[in-house]
């Protein structure tokens, strides 16, 4: 085998075998393959595609290049959750201690923003002191310790899917079905899950705009956790304006906060508590998604989720006092508000608009080697289906900079869609995918 052959083979459609996944990423982990031979090789499987087959042996292949972590010694079926991405998406901040607390362990490996789309390491990490980058003896304490863990991901596990994914980013070859469900399945298996519950977002703001597209995505993912005997269902939720109302780390984990108290956010806590019961239910604590949405409900109500999200930032080293006392935490330079040009109804909050101003503003990174501003943001005071007069608050925008704040002004005025008419909107929880295919998911409460 040699690399020039392989990358023809997949260049001519042809399908790869496992021993030739593992030849051609082996070498070029051990630098025998270089990177612009692995730029052509992503390129080939963009445009080729991979069947199911290949597209498992890959993930395998991807998965054997670093350490898998034993989760055998802590009890109970270790569950976890993945988002496909998308703008004030800050679930994972909620779900993990809600689910933690009703008695499944979550084990979470998590990613950093990257483009429009938020990241939950960098959440995390605007709290004063919160280490993501633990080591897997530390991981695997962690959970023992606390029922859950919200670590990113080490040199240690799936070393081929760090250095294949910064390629990827740069060769235009990341909106791929199968490299985006190996990358995803490969961190996931490493981390010591049993089961797994997907949010795969489809809409403007998310990665996948189709719910074709979303639904393949979907179906890939199920497969390949089939073929580890994992069992995964997925949700496709929507994604065309923010969920909640802040966008940006620090103001996320404020909402995020509030929610653990009991403020009701509806769009947020449907998607939190459907994702929760779900995993409930495959981690043996409940016997239907309901059953387990209503324990989740209790673990808000009676604060439990919010002593185990307190109880994760002590042991990850992170300040607690920061999240009694907002006022401590620095205050962003400039605050700036969008007001309405014109009385009716909000039609459209358009989710790329507003996640690309948070990024102008500091809140999020073009590039991996970029700072962020974890106090920069945006926070809605409307959303789709409000009714708003003229001049009334539809945004307020936090930033260190001025001229930020000027350039990204003129993007959230025109995220704000003011209908005089009343509008129908997508559904927020569309359907679900499990190994038996696609089903309609019932509409729970008006969509806000």
């Amino acid at each position: 085998m040699n690399p020039r052959e392989i990358i023809r083979k997949k260049r001519d459609g042809g399908q790869l075998s496992r021993q030739e996944l593992e030849f051609f990423i082996k070498s070029y982990l051990a630098s025998g393959v270089a990177d612009y031979q692995m730029s052509a090789f992503l390129m080939a499987c963009y445009f080729r595609g991979m069947d199911l087959d290949e597209t498992t042996a890959l993930t395998e292949v991807m998965l054997r290049s670093g350490a898998v972590v034993d989760l055998s010694s802590v009890p109970g079926t270790k569950v976890d959750k993945h988002s496909t991405g998308g703008v004030g998406d800050k679930v994972s901040l909620i779900l993990a201690p809600m689910v933690a607390a009703c008695g499944v362990p979550v084990p979470m490996i998590s990613g950093r923003g990257l483009g429009h789309t938020g990241g939950t390491l960098d959440k995390l990490e605007s709290i004063p002191g919160f280490r993501t980058n633990l080591s897997i003896q530390e991981y695997r304490a962690a959970i023992g310790e606390v029922g859950a863990v919200m670590a990113g991901q080490t040199a240690e596990i799936v070393p081929a899917d760090m250095k294949m994914y910064a390629l990827r980013d740069v060769t235009a070859t990341v909106e791929s079905v199968p490299l985006i469900a190996g990358s995803i399945m490969s961190k996931k298996l490493a981390e010591g899950i049993d089961a797994l519950v997907l949010d795969v977002k489809v809409g403007r703001g998310a990665f996948m705009k189709t719910e074709a597209d979303a639904v393949e995505l979907a179906k890939t993912l199920i497969g390949i956790g089939k073929s580890f005997d994992k069992k995964v269902i997925g949700f496709l939720t929507d994604m065309s304006q923010p969920l909640g109302y802040a966008v940006g780390n620090w103001l996320e984990v404020k909402e995020s906060l509030d929610c653990l108290k009991g403020r009701d956010v509806p769009d947020l806590m449907e998607i939190t508590y459907l994702l929760g019961g779900a995993m409930l239910m495959l981690g043996g604590k409940a016997t239907s998604i309901e059953e387990g949405t209503g324990l989740c409900r209790r673990a808000i109500e009676s604060g439990t989720a919010l002593d185990k999200f307190m109880q994760i930032v002590r042991r990850q080293g992170g300040d607690v006092s920061y999240l009694e006392d907002f006022r401590k935490y620095p205050a962003s330079k400039f605050m700036i508000e969008i007001r309405s040009p014109s009385a009716g109804d909000i039609d459209n909050v358009d989710a790329l608009e507003l996640g690309l101003a948070a990024i102008m503003l500091g809140a999020g990174r073009m590039t991996l080697e970029d700072g962020i501003d974890p106090k920069a943001g945006i926070v809605l005071r409307k959303k789709a289906g409000d009714a708003v007069e003229i001049g009334e608050p539809l945004a307020a925008l936090f930033t260190d900079s001025e001229s930020a704040a000027k350039e990204a002004r003129p993007r959230v005025e025109r995220a704000f869609s003011i209908a005089t008419e009343p509008s129908v909107f997508p559904r927020l929880i569309h359907s679900m995918v499990d190994d038996r295919g696609v089903h309609p998911w019932p509409v729970v409460n008006a969509r806000k």
